[in-house]
C-alpha cells in the first residue's frame, strides 16, 4: 500500500540494493589493482614522483564523481514538499469549507451505471453525498433522495444543471438543514414513537414524514350532522401524483397534498403504516399536568383535555355569558356547543383545560392546526377571568406551538377582548395586527424567541408545519 504522507515517506529507511554493493566491490578490487601497479612503477621506473601526483589527482577526481552521484541518486535527501499557493485553499478530498447543506431528488433511469453517473458529476462539482434513499417507481425508473453538503458557492442552478448532464430528470432541491442529517429509519422510528404517545401527534408526524405538505382531517360528518364530502377514503387508501387519501381511525378521512412534488410509493407506504399504527394503539393522551397557585391563593390544575372532556366543556359554556362566547367564537351564541366535539378531537389540533380543586373546568386553550397556519385560541369562564390562568394556557400552547415546529400563530379576537390582547402583549414575542372584517388578528412570531417546552417528551425542532384542520365558524 502506499503511503501518501511525505512526512513518513521521509522517515523510512533506505533499502540496499545488491547491484550498487556488488559495482562498489569490483570498484575497491580495481582500486587495489592500480595503486599495486602504482606501487610497483613508483618503487621501480624513474618517473615515480610524476606518478604519484598523478594518481593523487586521479583520486580525488575519482572521489567527487562518486560523492555527486551518489548525492543524485539513492543517498540524496527527499524534495520537500510544495507549500500551497493559497493557505487557505482545502486539502484534496478535504470537505469544503463553510460548506450548504441540500435535500434534491431526482428521477433516473432503472439501469446498471444510472447511479454511478450522478454520483460521479456530483463528485465533479465538489459535492458530499451525505445520506441516500431509493424510491423505486411502479412504470419503471427510481426516484433518488440524496442530502448533499456542498462548497457554498456551488448554486443550487449549478447543481442541477450537473445532475441533467448525467441523466437526472425532475429534478427538486431546497435547503436543509442539521435536522435533516438524522437517517431515514431513525427519523420513521422517532415519529412512530410521538404518535404512539399521543393521539394529536399523528397530523404532525405525517407532516413531517412526507415534507411540506398541506394535512387536512375531514370528519365524517359536518357540524350540523349531514356526511362530509369526501370523507369515505378506502382502507387501503389513495395515491394520486401530488394527492393521497387514508382513511382515519377516528373516522373520515385524511388528505396529504404537496402539489410542488409527487409522492412515491414509498412515501405512500410509510404514511399508510404510521396511520395504521395510530388506529392499532386506539385512543391515548399524555396524562401529565401542572398544578398553579393562583395569586389569591387557589390552586389550578392544567392538563390535556379531549373528547372525554365533552360534558365538562358544554357545562362551562352554560356558565358563560353571551359575551365570553360570542369573543371566543365570533359567531351565533347558539352554534357554540356544537364546536367543542371539533375542538377537543386530536385531529384538529391540542386542547389545554384548567379544572378547580373540585374538578370544574373553568377554562379551555385550544391550539388548532389551521392550513399553513397554527391558532390559539383561549375561553376562560366569566368568574375566573382576570386572574392569570388565560396567560398560563396561552405561555403552554405556545410552548407546543414550538414543539411542533411553528414559525407563528395567530389569535383571532376583537379590539375590545383586552385581557385576550394583553396576554398575547405578556409573551415577549414580534406582534402583528391586522383588522380583518371587523376583526382583530394578532399572529406572534416564535423563531425570535425560544420557548421552554411543557411537554412530557421531548421533540425535534422540524420544518414549520404545514397544517391540517377544517376551521369552524368564528
Amino acid at each position: 500500500m502506499t503511503d501518501r504522507n511525505p512526512a513518513s515517506a521521509a522517515q523510512r529507511p533506505h533499502r540496499h540494493h545488491w547491484r550498487r554493493d556488488l559495482v562498489e566491490l569490483a570498484a575497491l578490487f580495481c582500486a587495489v589493482a592500480v595503486a599495486d601497479g602504482l606501487a610497483n612503477l613508483v618503487a621501480h621506473g624513474p618517473d615515480g614522483p610524476v606518478l604519484l601526483v598523478a594518481s593523487a589527482v586521479a583520486l580525488l577526481v575519482t572521489a567527487a564523481f562518486h560523492t555527486w552521484w551518489a548525492r543524485r541518486h539513492s543517498h540524496a535527501p527527499p524534495p520537500a514538499a510544495k507549500a500551497p499557493s493559497d493557505p487557505a485553499a482545502p486539502a484534496p478530498g478535504a470537505a469544503p469549507a463553510n460548506p450548504a447543506l441540500w435535500r434534491m431528488r431526482t428521477t433516473v433511469r432503472d439501469e446498471p451505471g444510472s447511479l454511478a453517473a450522478l454520483c460521479t458529476a456530483l463528485a465533479r462539482e465538489g459535492v458530499d453525498i451525505l445520506t441516500l434513499q431509493t424510491h423505486p417507481l411502479p412504470e419503471g425508473g427510481t426516484v433518488d433522495e440524496f442530502l448533499l453538503r456542498t462548497p457554498r458557492e456551488l448554486a443550487a442552478a449549478g447543481l442541477t444543471r450537473a445532475v441533467a448532464q448525467a441523466g437526472g430528470r425532475s429534478t427538486w432541491i431546497e435547503r436543509a438543514d442539521a435536522h435533516d442529517l438524522v437517517d431515514a429509519p431513525t427519523r420513521v422510528l422517532g415519529l412512530a414513537t410521538r404518535t404512539a404517545l399521543d393521539a394529536a401527534e399523528l397530523p404532525l408526524a405525517l407532516r413531517q414524514l412526507l415534507g411540506r405538505c398541506t394535512i387536512q382531517s375531514i370528519p365524517a360528518t359536518t357540524l350540523s350532522g349531514r356526511p362530509n364530502a369526501g370523507a369515505d377514503a378506502p382502507v387501503e387508501g389513495v395515491l394520486e401524483a401530488t394527492v393521497m387519501r387514508l382513511r382515519d381511525p377516528s373516522g373520515g378521512a385524511i388528505t396529504v397534498e404537496r402539489p410542488y412534488l409527487p409522492f412515491t410509493p414509498t412515501e405512500f407506504a410509510r404514511a399508510r403504516a404510521l396511520v395504521e399504527l395510530d388506529a392499532r394503539l386506539g385512543h391515548r393522551m399524555p396524562r401529565s399536568q401542572d398544578v398553579l397557585t393562583l395569586p389569591e391563593g387557589n390552586e389550578i390544575t392544567v392538563r390535556r383535555a379531549d373528547g372525554s372532556d365533552l360534558a365538562a366543556a358544554r357545562a362551562m359554556h352554560e356558565r358563560c355569558s353571551e359575551r365570553t362566547l360570542g369573543l371566543r367564537y365570533h359567531g351565533p351564541v347558539a352554534d357554540a356547543d356544537r364546536y367543542l366535539g371539533h375542538l377537543l378531537s386530536p385531529r384538529f389540533g391540542r386542547t389545554l383545560a384548567a379544572t378547580t380543586a373540585s374538578g370544574r373546568l373553568v377554562a379551555l386553550g385550544h391550539l388548532l392546526w389551521d392550513g399553513d397556519e397554527t391558532e390559539v385560541a383561549l375561553l376562560i369562564e366569566d368568574d375566573w377571568q382576570r386572574r392569570g390562568i388565560g396567560s398560563q394556557l396561552l405561555r403552554r400552547l405556545i410552548a407546543m406551538a414550538v414543539e411542533a415546529g411553528c414559525d407563528s400563530v395567530y389569535a383571532v379576537t376583537q379590539a375590545s377582548n383586552t385581557g385576550m390582547v394583553a396576554a398575547m402583549r405578556g409573551l415577549g414575542l414580534p406582534l402583528d395586527y391586522q383588522i380583518e372584517e371587523g376583526t382583530l388578528v394578532i399572529t406572534a412570531r416564535l423563531d425570535a424567541t425560544p420557548v421552554v417546552s411543557r411537554l412530557p417528551y421531548e421533540l425535534p425542532r422540524a420544518q414549520a408545519p404545514y397544517g391540517n384542520r377544517q376551521r369552524p365558524a368564528r
